[in-house]
């Protein structure tokens, strides 16, 4: 499932909430899939978070005698 729809259908359970409808059956199911929606959006950051610290680690900047250069290595 994309980020953008599990995040998207998380607000929506999130504003059902905030409304106070339904009944408690339904707040139950609606609370699991709550948290099923919120461990997809984690683990989603979470693979972006470690993406990230991949490409800075690639690309980080030294100085080197006054001028900015990339180092490549591994």
């Amino acid at each position: 499932m994309p980020f953008s729809k599990a995040f998207e259908e998380l607000e929506g359970i999130t504003r059902w909430f905030e409304e106070g409808s339904g009944d408690l059956e339904e707040g139950l199911k609606k609370f699991e899939r709550g948290l099923e929606l919120a461990q997809v959006c984690k683990r989603y950051l979470s693979q972006v978070e470690n993406r990230i610290r991949e490409i800075k680690d690639r690309f980080s900047e030294t100085v080197l005698d006054g001028e900015e250069t990339l180092d490549r290595s591994p």
